[in-house]
């Protein structure tokens, strides 16, 4: 694979996350448990989205097909999506929500701080921009876990359920494959081994204050940076996709 062509899809990947996590944090908008939180998760799924443009306009430069970032947002199908299958998952409960965020953020502020020495300069830009985003999105997703498992017998449990539930898919933000290999050669990305440190660093932090137990690793979904997932992801593009679908070219 050639280099232009590896970071094109390697910048993708890093949009893709956070693109559709930030829909399906944007689904809780109106729905959510307490005023500020409706509003935090809002405002955290706009910081997404704010991220998710810069990486897809400058992943359209790279492809040099004339794609611009809302064609890549909403003119590829599920099988083009390169996001880890993490993000994708249903919000379920509010613990179901937190979880998912806290186990994306325990990955996202390292690979952000990471990214900051990236020899891409446009991607270190990027990355400088998203940090101090990745510490309060890590800040709150950390706090609400904690008062969730060391709170009533119910919310202890519902956050153990849904740790138990989504810890399968953490193995999909670690994978390694040719196109990452290329990047951390070219110095482009960091060694995902070091970020894995991170991550359990603060996992078993965060859990041990939560009063909640890691689960075991076995089996790790994985293939979302390949362009396979679940089905939830076929509803997530339905619904996001569906006014440039039905209106090609339509702009206000």
């Amino acid at each position: 694979m050639m280099s232009n062509e590896a970071l094109f899809t390697y910048t993708l990947r890093l949009a893709d996350d956070l693109l559709i996590l930030s829909h399906r944090l944007g689904e809780w908008c109106g729905h959510g448990p307490v005023l500020e939180e409706d509003i935090a998760l809002t405002n955290r799924a706009l910081d997404h989205i704010g991220e998710a443009r810069n990486l897809l306009t400058y992943a359209g430069e790279l492809e040099g097909k004339g794609r611009t970032e809302d064609a890549l947002a909403y003119l590829r199908n599920e099988r083009q999506f390169v996001n880890t299958k993490l993000v994708e998952q249903p919000n379920g409960d509010y613990a179901h929500t937190i979880c998912r965020s806290f186990l994306y953020d325990a990955y996202h502020l390292p690979l952000a701080e990471a990214m900051l020495k990236s020899s891409d300069a446009q991607l270190a830009a990027i990355a400088g921009k998203a940090v101090k985003e990745a510490q309060y999105h890590l800040r709150h997703s950390s706090d609400w876990l904690i008062r969730f498992g060391d709170g009533t017998e119910e919310s202890h449990q519902r956050a153990q359920a849904a740790l138990n539930d989504l810890w399968t898919f953490t193995g999909d933000l670690f994978a390694q494959d040719e196109v990452h290999q290329a990047m951390v050669k070219a110095g482009v990305a960091p060694d995902l081994s070091k970020i894995k440190a991170a991550f359990d660093a603060t996992v078993d932090k965060v859990l041990s204050e939560a009063t909640l137990k890691r689960p075991a690793d076995g089996f790790m979904a994985s293939g979302g940076r390949q362009g396979k997932h679940g089905e939830q992801l076929g509803f997530i593009l339905a619904e996001m996709q569906y006014l440039q679908r039905a209106y090609p070219g339509a702009t206000w």
